[in-house]
């Protein structure tokens, strides 16, 4: 996957390409890339911004903050991120939602969880409200439990790793970001590393805390019980706003 799509080879040593896929985040994605932009360090060879061919500014705006933009050939989280990982350069991809800010000190955390032999690993969750329900919520996220990972707690994984496995599903427009960690942790170390990431609960605010989580806890076991893809995306498009 790697060689068809860069047919470089990655660089030796302990470097990370931070790759944040995005559709039509004008207003979110320049905060978001300042931010990140102020706290790596000289460990990150690049942050790729994978865009899914928005209908609005994102990608002016992203080209704007100087980080390196690409148009994916196909639109789809899963697709866009397998896209930006065969273009990356680090040993390490770390994979960031456009509405979620990691710790000031996420680089030191992927690094040493890394150099501790983990070749995967994610954050704790946090958002940026202050709620009751969001912070019980939050708290399930510290256990090493499947149910509990999604996209929005970001995630790492060593290059060669991502490749072996065969990158996220592009087969799934949902669930996708869970349905990678049951294949990571068969093959590799897990690392829930001590930190919270902050992301937004915009989603939360619109369709209100406990209906979403019950509307997501749904679509968890329907996709473990093999329900389809179609009646899924149906669901959530019917269901969430």
């Amino acid at each position: 996957m790697r060689g068809i799509n860069s047919g470089e080879q990655r660089r030796t040593g302990m470097f990370t390409s931070i790759i944040i896929p995005t559709l039509n985040e004008e207003s979110t994605l320049p905060s978001l890339l300042s931010y990140v932009l102020k706290h790596i360090d000289r460990s990150v060879t690049e942050v790729l911004v994978v865009d899914g061919k928005s209908s609005d500014r994102t990608v002016e705006k992203a080209q704007k903050s100087g980080v390196q933009v690409v148009i994916a050939p196909e639109r789809g989280r899963a697709s866009q991120m397998n896209y930006g990982a065969g273009l990356a350069r680090g040993d390490l991809l770390y994979f960031l939602h456009s509405d979620t800010y990691p710790p000031p000190e996420f680089m030191d955390h992927i690094t040493r969880a890394a150099r501790e032999g983990y070749e995967a690993g994610c954050f704790q969750l946090g958002f940026d409200e202050e709620r009751p329900l969001l912070r019980f919520y939050s708290w399930f996220t510290q256990f090493d439990i499947n149910a509990f990972r999604f996209g929005d707690q970001s995630l790492f994984v060593e290059a060669s790793l991502f490749d072996e496995i065969g990158g996220f599903d592009c087969s799934l427009e949902v669930m996708e970001d869970n349905e990678i960690m049951y294949r990571l942790k068969n093959r590799a170390d897990f690392k829930i590393m001590p930190a919270r990431v902050e992301t937004s609960a915009r989603r939360y605010e619109r369709n209100g805390v406990f209906r979403l989580q019950i509307l997501f806890t749904l679509i968890y076991l329907l996709f473990h019980m093999g329900v389809s893809q179609e009646v899924l995306v149906d669901f959530y498009e019917h269901w969430i706003r």
